[in-house]
């Protein structure tokens, strides 16, 4: 099956993708994960270890066969310097593994993210978190939680909707890139209490309304944020700059910022007056 960069009236073969993509990946991550992975740092401080790099080579290799002519933006690709021009249309993001420091570290909360890209809004998104045998997938058909057994097999899914809400109940905060700023955005928010969570996994519990809302002030990078951030908003939330304005992407070529940078954030639930 190949994907065109034109609409589609349905974008179910395009989420069965990468659905398929994310789940091989896990293969490898898992087996990493049980023996123990190895780190190293990268050029911008970033861990990385052999399961980044193998379940990048498992994605592109199943995007490739299933859509050769979008271009693929994929993290360690993009460490290496490797990155295509993406300035005339869609093209897809790839995570291959978001939470890396909580995967060195033992935790469970890591995930696969896959998100196309279209006039620079994330359109699809999976999420997938191997350990906890659940992956969210969400695109203009909706957004739905599938639980995935030992096989890598999908036995189960449920659509899903954001909560909405005036005030926030529950926020979700990164475990390991906590700051002043997160800590005084909580403290204002209204929320009553605050979970410790890794990864993109964040944006897909305000997904699937279990929790509201999701600060983030430092750095990010796109791969980073895609995938979840198309799944919470086919839930109906929303991801929005510190002005208010919805999370662009492909965002390139600015003298003072990296390509693929992320501003600070705020992600949230289908309704909500910002402190």
């Amino acid at each position: 099956m190949t994907i065109t960069q034109s609409k589609t009236s349905s974008w179910q073969p395009i989420a069965a993708i990468f659905e398929r993509a994310a789940l091989e990946a896990g293969r490898p991550i898992l087996t990493i994960h049980r023996a123990g992975p190895h780190a190293r740092y990268k050029a911008d401080a970033s861990p990385v270890t052999e399961a980044d790099e193998q379940a990048e080579a498992v994605i592109l290799s199943e995007l490739a066969k299933a859509c050769p002519d979008i271009p693929i933006v994929a993290e360690e690709q993009a460490a290496a310097g490797r990155i295509p021009d993406i300035a005339n249309g869609a093209f897809i993001l790839v995570d291959p593994l978001d939470g890396t420091k909580e995967f060195i570290n033992g935790h469970d909360d890591f995930t696969v993210n896959i998100a196309l890209i279209e006039d620079n809004a994330p359109i699809v998104g999976f999420v997938y978190a191997p350990a906890l045998g659940i992956a969210y997938c969400g695109s203009p058909d909706g957004a739905e939680k599938l639980w995935v057994d030992e096989n890598f097999q999908v036995i189960r899914r449920e659509s899903m909707r954001a909560r909405m809400l005036d005030v926030p109940d529950i926020a979700v905060a990164s475990r390991s890139h906590r700051c002043v700023e997160t800590d005084d955005f909580l403290s204002r928010c209204g929320a009553s209490e605050i979970r410790t969570v890794g990864s993109s996994l964040k944006f897909c519990l305000i997904a699937e309304g279990v929790a509201d809302i999701y600060p983030r002030f430092g750095r990010t990078m796109e791969w980073d944020t895609a995938a979840g951030d198309a799944v919470l908003r086919a839930a109906g939330g929303i991801t929005v700059d510190l002005d208010g304005e919805p999370l662009h992407y492909g965002k390139t070529g600015r003298p003072d910022c990296a390509d693929f940078a992320n501003p600070d954030f705020v992600a949230r639930c289908r309704i909500y007056t910002q402190p």
